[in-house]
């Protein structure tokens, strides 16, 4: 039983829905195939402005996010590097962005990402949950489609001009695009986490924000959901797997001791015992890039790309960044106004850097921590790192810091003395400003995220226009332009 689509989306999620929503509103045919049923579980509950105010917006969704009822979430609080006190950042990283977009929510995944599905549905994208894709059709060297079982069982194809992989870090199509998975040892962690059922909040005005505290092993993330459920994980080196596998939650508990800033936040405050809160998980939280992105016909979106440490809760940005770029690929190539290779290669380039800034900005905020005695931070200092390795990745993921080795680790740990400076700036409290704007590192890395909510406000970014050689983006940010 054979259907035939313009875009066929794998994947129901935030780059699932993004990408299904972006060419349906050009008015053309999407189906998304999804493996499970919405609402489901899912981790990655703290988001950032771009995704609220920028692609929500670009969407025709934001208005159903705001009402919502999500945690509102000015910044993050942090207790990392030389200062023993912890010390917070805010949003307004640019005068041109005021309240209240700069600032973000923290979400429960399986509220934000079924608003993002039915958002999907009304705009016209057929949506078939319990569906799961068994494998890719290629005709002639071009991916011309899916196969899938549905609901019931019946074995389907579904035909596509093009195809969209968002089906997450275990997606079993993205080889069909071709090249390899690289992972970064630098970010070769493990984490396990849970839910208690509250939790004392931060002063106002930041009783929303995200607050991640170093410790010896690593670092925790305590994420205020609701007044009633808090999300707590910790981040530790993947030698602790033994000791989670034998008891997930004793282990989760014991490294939460272990960081008083979180413990005492948590004092006489209950487990949650509500499904899907009442259970401890373990992820390996390894950072990865596809050394291919796209081949006629497919390309990749979300985790199914690539993925990198959650400190900076990056994770829903990049997953829906790069499903806005495919879209805008797509859009482009059905309307016959950039040809297709052109369009999928400023896809393949924009997705890279915007992966790369967060890399580099991570490695450096890593270098930040003063936690020398310990394995797991001595581990992540730059030094450390094997030269080659580095040096490989930062190519894969962009090219944003120079590729010769003798230079390499030079230009990565001034970035990480920079923002140490600009943090103890920040947390003296002697400047009126933001000292964070000050870094190039920190401007390098939100300047994508403000360039989409100008996008989503104004219709382009108000700075000046890409590099030469760079495509343009539409008014409604859904399709490229020749320059």
């Amino acid at each position: 039983m054979t259907s035939e689509y313009d875009l066929v989306v794998v994947g129901g999620g935030p780059a699932g829905a993004t990408a299904a929503t972006a060419v349906a509103l050009r008015g053309h045919r999407v189906l998304l195939l999804e493996r499970d049923t919405f609402p489901r579980y899912q981790i990655g509950e703290s988001l950032l402005p771009a995704t609220v105010h920028g692609l929500c917006r670009l969407l025709g969704v934001a208005d159903e996010v705001a009402r919502a009822g999500f945690t509102p979430k000015r910044g993050g609080t942090m207790r990392w590097g030389r200062d023993p006190e912890p010390w917070r950042f805010s949003f307004s990283m640019t005068p041109r962005l005021p309240e209240p977009t700069a600032t973000a929510f923290q979400v429960e995944r399986s509220r934000f990402d079924e608003i993002l599905l039915r958002n999907a549905e009304r705009v016209g994208v057929e949506v078939r949950e319990g569906s799961p894709v068994r494998r890719v059709l290629s005709v002639g060297g071009r991916v011309r489609g899916v196969e899938y079982t549905d609901r019931d069982g019946t074995a389907r194809t579904a035909q596509g001009r093009y195809v969209i992989d968002a089906s997450g870090n275990t997606s079993r199509i993205h080889s069909q695009v071709g090249g390899a998975r690289v992972y970064s040892e630098f970010f070769r962690n493990l984490a396990v986490f849970g839910y208690y059922a509250g939790g004392r909040r931060l002063p106002e005005p930041d009783s929303g924000n995200i607050f991640c505290a170093a410790f010896d092993a690593g670092w925790l993330w305590y994420i205020p959901l609701r007044d009633d459920l808090t999300s707590v994980g910790a981040v530790i080196a993947p030698e602790h797997l033994a000791a989670v596998q034998r008891d997930p939650r004793g282990a989760w508990q014991d490294m939460i001791k272990a960081c008083p800033e979180v413990d005492r936040l948590l004092t006489d405050v209950p487990l949650a015992t509500e499904p899907p809160y009442d259970r401890i998980r373990v992820r390996k939280d390894y950072s990865y890039g596809k050394t291919s992105l796209w081949v006629p016909g497919m390309a990749l979106a979300g985790d199914s790309a690539c993925f990198v440490d959650p400190v900076l809760s990056s994770g829903v940005h990049l997953a829906t960044y790069g499903a806005l770029l495919a879209a805008r690929a797509v859009n482009s190539a059905l309307d016959g106004s950039v040809p297709e290779e052109r369009g999928f290669a400023e896809f393949e380039a924009r997705y890279r850097r915007e992966y790369g800034v967060f890399h580099e900005f991570l490695i450096a905020f890593y270098d930040m921590e003063r936690g020398e005695d310990s394995y797991f931070w001595s581990a992540k200092k730059v030094t450390r790192v094997d030269l080659d390795e580095a040096a490989a990745f930062a190519e894969l993921a962009g090219g944003l810091v120079s590729g010769d080795a003798s230079v390499l680790a030079a230009e990565r740990g001034a970035a990480a003395a920079e923002l140490d400076e600009a943090v103890g700036r920040l947390a003296d409290g002697t400047e009126r400003g933001n000292p964070l704007l000050s870094t190039r590192i920190v401007a390098d890395t939100f300047r994508t995220g403000n360039d989409l909510e100008e996008q989503a406000l104004y219709g382009g970014p108000l700075d000046a226009p890409a590099a030469a050689g760079s495509l343009t983006v539409a008014a409604d940010g859904l399709s490229w332009l020749r320059p």
